[in-house]
């Protein structure tokens, strides 16, 4: 009984949770699989579907089901819902062991009790978690992209996500500075939906302002291009497929790019002169699922005077740098627990 115990135990998991997908590494398998962060509730709190299931039925469901994101801007908001869907994804056909150990990526510039939730929906659950420890997601990112994040004098990790955009300044495998910006993917869509929305009197949903979004980016040298996309004529109620152009698209995105590209200046004006040099070395690395937003790159090296760099599988790199931090006994010291001294007043 014992020998089957110590067995069950050892299988380590690196999640990092975000405000639309999870990315979960299984060290057992040696597997890095992603899910919606999505949960399909109905008006008598009835769950209909989990993760990508949920996610298919979001803009089409009946009124009486809604689809819900247990995460907001990087933070868990519905904990209960998130820790239901959590337990949930890693049952299925997951081999999910209770007992395991988790390494979790949490948000840089967020609060220690905002921190210590992510710590919570695993010990706290039935997963019945042996160990909990955190790495802040600015340092898994530097990982995951093969940067030496523990002896560079200076690197500066940009993680565009859902609905956050993470600013991160590493030296000597700490954080120096960091900022977490409330916009991402999402804050896109939305302004490209408000805008097709006044200049056509037209309404199209969340999913069809991404589409577009990801077709047209943000620098291409064709600029008569157009899209149709199905929606409503806000005049007479009907619904219509329309032809947006892409300059709509980019005039659209504008505004929150300008909003990143003021946030890194004003990042790199605090640092220190020693550390800023460094940064300028090596210029600026960009992440998350929102990275390989075309043109993206060319606009903020245009924007900041920088060499940007976008990394290969820029949705998973933060997973990636945890598998290498589980994996590793040098890197595993960037990982922590909130069970350590400097947490005592939590518990």
């Amino acid at each position: 009984m014992h020998e089957r115990t110590v067995t069950m135990a050892r299988n380590i998991y690196g999640l990092d949770l975000g405000s639309y997908e999870i990315k979960v590494y299984d060290k057992k398998l040696d597997t890095i699989w992603k899910e919606k962060t999505a949960i399909a509730i109905s008006d008598n709190h009835e769950i209909f579907a989990v993760g990508d299931q949920a996610y298919e039925m979001y803009e089409k469901t009946p009124p009486n089901i809604q689809v819900m994101f247990p995460m907001k801007e990087g933070v868990i908001s519905r904990f209960n819902d998130m820790q239901f869907l959590l337990q949930n994804l890693l049952k299925k056909e997951r081999h999910f062991a209770r007992g395991s150990e988790y390494v979790i990526a949490v948000p840089t510039d967020v609060t220690e009790v905002e921190k210590k939730a992510f710590f919570d929906l695993v010990i706290h659950s039935t997963a019945r978690a042996k160990e909990v420890n955190i790495v802040e997601r600015g340092i898994a990112d530097a990982i995951g992209m093969n940067l030496d994040a523990q002896n560079t004098k200076g690197l500066f990790i940009v993680n565009f996500g859902g609905e956050t955009t993470e600013l991160s300044i590493i030296a000597g495998g700490g954080l120096v500075l960091n900022r977490l910006l409330k916009l991402g993917g999402v804050t896109f869509d939305q302004h490209v939906a408000q805008l097709v929305r006044y200049n056509h009197d037209f309404l199209i949903g969340r999913l069809t302002s991404e589409i577009l979004r990801k077709r047209f980016g943000v620098f291409s040298e064709d600029n008569n291009a157009v899209l149709t996309v199905s929606g409503r004529d806000l005049i007479t109620g009907v619904p219509q497929r329309r032809e947006i152009s892409i300059n709509l698209v980019r005039a659209a995105i504008k505004e929150p790019l300008e909003q990143c590209v003021e946030a890194i200046q004003s990042l790199m004006d605090r640092t220190p002169s020693e550390i800023r040099k460094a940064v300028r070395r090596n210029g600026i690395f960009l992440t998350g699922g929102v990275a390989n937003l075309p043109g993206l790159e060319l606009y903020l090296e245009e924007m900041t005077g920088f060499r940007v760099r976008t990394a290969i599988d820029p949705d998973i790199c933060a997973v990636t740098g945890l598998k290498m931090i589980i994996e590793s006994k040098e890197l595993k010291k960037l990982a922590y627990s909130m069970l350590e001294e400097n947490y005592r007043w939590m518990r």
